[in-house]
């Protein structure tokens, strides 16, 4: 199978048709009543279930996947899953927002330090049987309330902020959900209209979702382009755009923001007078920590936690901003052997990816070159093999540490100490401090760590301490991309000058005020009889895939026994 023709880049003329076009809606837009805005999104919906299957088969084409092999459940589960999933959430939101004023959120409570929590998944039955005892919340900026966070959702839906805006979303490479949803929070969160960017590494999937999304384009409230970095440039500099989102790296952001590398670029960014003056938005990724806290680890728990942690590496050929990036164990753990032992076993059970996303391989050469110990499970075949870098000095300043290797590639390190109440203050203190990015990390609890008063009140503490965006807890941070009803973002508060993972949120389904967001938070058991979808041994992704597509489509109890049947098959 090869991948279909993609578009290569649209002329300026036909860039300035395309923003003329949208901005002669946006006021119209702005406006529309929610009975509108639903009857788009159920429109969207519709077209995602009906382009599913193209989606797919052009991604496996374009990065070397058999369409009939487990590895492209991959697809099914990061395109048009999350895509038909937080479209369906808009359409329930909107209605509950034209039937009580408000969007449906779960009981609110507080964490240790006092900040107000809200219950965010599972949002319903169906859910909870599709995700048995996993569940998620948000944490709120400290003075949020929850009468003053119900109000502010009302009244941030109900008024018109705005007369009408145009955001250009320049769309991300890397994961085929990315552009979609980040138009559709645009367009249902902020009342936005959008010209969508694609990027060259995806351009395939640009056609299908102007199919996917015709009534939009008809509508004149989305317009899809092309090419690289000289459209895109002509785009953000265009007068009649007002705002800028943007999923991909820093370096990205900062040539947007401040202009290219070089002094007159640090002369901006010390007077703090960026070239950009319109309101930007971003998401750009994280060296994404696991944790591994000590304790009375059974074998099979360690076993499961490993997999989970090699998932999390090779799925979309780690091209991801959430993969694994560095295991930071405790000093002296007796078990540290143990558990890298069955991580390297998963990864050589993996099969070797196409490194298709461009710079993969030579910055993986570069990162590994000349270093002592490097192992590479399963050997060294494929064009990118899974590489672990062991003990890595938590003192140094290693690149590991603070470049984003978006590669098959994983590192480890010792901090603290085998008890677990200073393991957490310490790996804490590490990843706030040391590691570049604030987007995701991971806590990997054993089960007395759920349960023990002493141990679960560190756990929290450190879940709260940690200043990322979504921190999960026993598994892949990913589920909070995933769920939609969880804002996904950086942690907040960066200044342009030091972006980190970005500003803002996105998906955010239920409609919270961003500005009062400060992080996501899944729980997860230590260990699940169901195996995860991103585990790279499940075998029934591609008809789990399929199901859940269908089932965000029509939301019948019906299809729950064979998405089940196939988790259970995994």
């Amino acid at each position: 199978m090869t991948a279909a023709a993609a578009p290569t880049s649209t002329d300026p003329r036909r860039l300035d048709e395309a923003v003329a076009r949208v901005r002669e809606q946006a006021p119209l837009w702005a406006r529309a009543s929610i009975q509108e805005r639903t009857a788009l999104a159920r429109s969207l919906l519709a077209g995602v279930e009906r382009t599913a299957e193209r989606m797919v088969s052009e991604a496996c084409a374009a990065k070397g996947l058999a369409f009939d092999s487990p590895a492209a459940g991959e697809e099914w589960l990061s395109s048009p899953f999350p895509t038909a999933r937080m479209l369906r959430q808009i359409v329930r939101s909107l209605q509950a927002l034209a039937r009580t004023g408000n969007t449906p959120i779960g009981p609110t409570g507080e964490t240790v330090d006092g900040r107000l929590t809200a219950r965010v998944f599972p949002p319903d039955g169906l859910d909870a049987s599709l995700f048995p005892r996993i569940r998620a919340e948000v944490h709120f900026r400290e003075g949020v309330g929850a009468a003053a966070m119900h109000e502010r959702r009302a009244s941030f839906h109900k008024a018109r902020s705005h007369d009408g805006r145009v955001c250009l979303v320049l769309g991300a490479g890397n994961v085929n959900a990315i552009p979609p949803t980040d138009v559709a929070t645009k367009l249902f969160n902020e009342g936005t209209v959008c010209v969508l960017k694609m990027n060259p590494v995806n351009a395939y999937l640009g056609p299908i979702l102007e199919d996917a999304f015709s009534e939009a384009v008809a509508r004149g409230v989305l317009a899809v382009v092309y090419g690289g970095a000289e459209e895109g440039g002509y785009l953000v500099r265009h007068p009649a755009v007002d705002e800028v989102h943007v999923t991909g790296s820093t370096a990205t952001h900062d040539a947007i923001v401040w202009g290219p590398p070089g002094p007159e670029r640090a002369e901006r960014m010390a007077r703090g007078t960026p070239l950009l003056r319109k309101p930007i938005t971003s998401e750009l990724g994280d060296v994404a920590p696991v944790m591994v806290m000590p304790g009375a680890w059974s074998d099979r728990d360690l076993a499961f936690q490993a997999e989970s942690v090699a998932g999390m590496k090779t799925h979309n050929a780690a091209h991801n901003c959430n993969a694994a990036q560095l295991l930071v164990l405790p000093r002296g753990w007796k078990q540290r052997d143990a558990f890298l032992g069955h991580l390297e076993r998963a990864l050589a059970a993996t099969p070797a990816k196409k490194a298709w996303y461009p710079g993969a391989l030579e910055r993986y050469r570069r990162l590994v070159a000349e270093r002592p110990g490097v192992r590479t499970p399963g050997g060294a075949q494929g064009e990118l093999p899974w590489t672990m870098v062991p003990s890595l000095d938590a003192q140094s300043d290693d690149p590991l540490f603070r470049t984003e290797v978006f590669c098959g590639l994983i590192g480890e390190t010792a901090v603290g100490s085998r008890d677990p109440v200073e393991f957490l203050d310490e790996a804490v203190s590490f990843a706030n401090g040391k590691l570049w990015g604030m987007l995701s990390a991971s806590v990997v609890a054993p089960r007395e760590a759920l349960g023990d008063p002493t141990l679960r009140g560190a756990l929290e503490r450190a879940v709260r301490r940690l200043r990322y965006g979504t921190v999960a807890v026993n598994c892949w941070p990913a589920y909070g991309f995933v769920f939609g009803t969880t804002p996904w973002g950086g942690f907040p508060g960066q200044p342009l000058h030091d972006i980190r993972s970005g500003r803002g949120f996105v998906h955010n389904t239920l409609m919270i005020d961003p500005e009062q967001i400060e992080k996501s938070v899944v729980w997860h058991p230590t260990a699940h009889l169901l195996k995860p979808a991103y585990f790279p041994t499940h075998r029934g992704t591609v008809k789990m895939g399929r199901g859940l597509v269908a089932l965000e489509a029509a939301r019948k109890w019906s299809a729950l026994p064979g998405i089940v049947a196939a988790a259970v098959r995994g």
